[in-house]
Order: C-alpha cells, then sequence, then structure tokens
C-alpha cells in the first residue's frame, strides 16, 4: 500500500512538472491582452464587424498553434520563438486595424 501511494506522488509530481515545462503563460497573457484590445475596439466603433471577424480567427490561430506546440508535454524553445513572432504579427494587425480610420457605423473614414 505505501509503495501504491509513493508511485502515485511520484506520477503526480512528474505530471505536473510536465505541465509547468510545457507552460507558455507568457503566452497566454499576451493573448489576453490582445483580445481585450479587441473588446475594447469592438466597444468604442474602431474595429468593423469584419476587422474584428478577421483579428479573431487570427487569436484562434495562435491558440491552435500553442495547443500543437503543447501536445507533446516540452514547448521547444523554436516552438516558443514561432509563438511569440505570431503574437507579435497579430498584435501589429490589431494596432493597423484599429488605427486605419474605419469606424463601425459610419460609412465615412475620418
Amino acid at each position: 500500500m505505501n509503495k501504491r501511494i509513493k508511485f502515485l506522488t511520484t506520477l503526480l509530481i512528474s505530471l505536473g512538472a510536465t505541465t509547468v515545462l510545457a507552460g507558455t503563460s507568457g503566452i497566454d497573457q499576451r493573448q489576453n491582452n490582445q483580445e481585450g484590445r479587441i473588446e475594447q475596439g469592438v466597444r468604442s466603433g474602431e474595429l468593423t464587424a469584419g476587422e474584428s471577424a478577421r483579428l479573431l480567427k487570427g487569436q484562434a490561430e495562435l491558440q491552435r498553434m500553442e495547443h500543437r506546440s503543447k501536445r507533446d508535454g516540452v514547448v521547444t524553445d523554436r516552438e516558443r520563438v514561432r509563438l511569440q513572432r505570431k503574437a507579435s504579427t497579430e498584435s501589429a494587425r490589431i494596432y493597423r486595424h484599429k488605427h486605419n480610420g474605419n469606424r463601425r457605423g459610419s460609412g465615412v473614414a475620418y
């Protein structure tokens, strides 16, 4: 019985360590911030419906990339760089769309 408890404890600790090694908290935080920026742009009218839909598709693609990277339990440095690069690209797209002069509800760019 005691050996079984030690084995299960060791197994749970090792699974927890694998999750920590595969963690991408920096990417997760960027995604949350970027989704907040998109929501704010929709509320303020800076983003049209089409723009926000395209931006959310980009966020979904970043999420899929992250899940693919975590599949084996370890996010390599190369995968981490790809995720950061994609997050930066999406961030720039959000900025560009929010500041392009197109506004929701108006047919005229200001």
